[in-house]
């Protein structure tokens, strides 16, 4: 079983010595090269370097520039995707995002993990876990997934998270660990003021 394999499967794997995970790591931060050095109103080119990364994109979608990513192929993104400023996506395993995600500034989705026992970590053994994004969620500033967390759909995470474990649906959720704060109800439609010319 080739390592590649082993990390699919969620055995431990050997990340950092494998020469196919080696080359395909380079040609990911290759194209991040070549994304974060494309002026900011060149939206077509963006878009296009993205779809040469990502195993899936939506017709709509904007990452604003630095993003970062180890091998692009396991990222998926849904439709009027939305990602701000310095994205970190460690995508080991797959990294799954639905539709309508809205993503700040500074966030971090990371499926890889390093062995517990020092003597496996030191021989540069790794373990990785998918993360999967809802559709419909917003995710604040400074967020950071772990390894194995699902998100459900219609939620929100506050920023500063550490999201460690599930959460679910329709709700909002925060801290460090993440936690279910309440649920979102039809009273929040009323939370802001809006504008009315009448």
């Amino acid at each position: 079983m080739t390592e590649k394999e082993k990390a699919k499967k969620g055995y431990l794997y050997d990340n950092n010595n494998d020469k196919q995970l080696v080359e395909e790591r380079l040609h990911a931060k290759e194209l991040c090269y070549d994304y974060n050095h494309l002026r900011p109103s060149m939206i077509a080119e963006r878009g296009e370097v993205i779809r040469k990364l990502f195993a899936k994109t939506g017709e709509n979608f904007l990452i604003e520039q630095p993003f970062a990513c180890d091998q692009g192929y396991n990222i998926e993104i849904g439709e009027n995707f939305y990602c701000n400023h310095n994205a970190v996506m460690l995508d080991a395993a797959k990294i799954t995002f639905g539709d309508y995600v809205f993503i700040a500034p500074n966030c971090g989705f990371y499926t890889a993990g390093h062995a517990f026992d020092v003597e496996q970590r030191n021989q540069g053994l790794e373990i990785a876990f998918p993360i999967t994004v809802g559709n419909n969620v917003w995710i604040g500033g400074g967020v950071s997934v772990l390894p194995g967390v699902t998100i459900g759909d219609n939620t929100i995470i506050g920023a500063g998270s550490v999201v460690t474990k599930d959460i679910p649906s329709g709700v909002i959720a925060a801290g460090n660990p993440c936690r279910v704060i309440r649920e979102i109800t039809e009273a929040d439609k009323d939370r802001y003021p809006r504008y009315s010319s009448k």
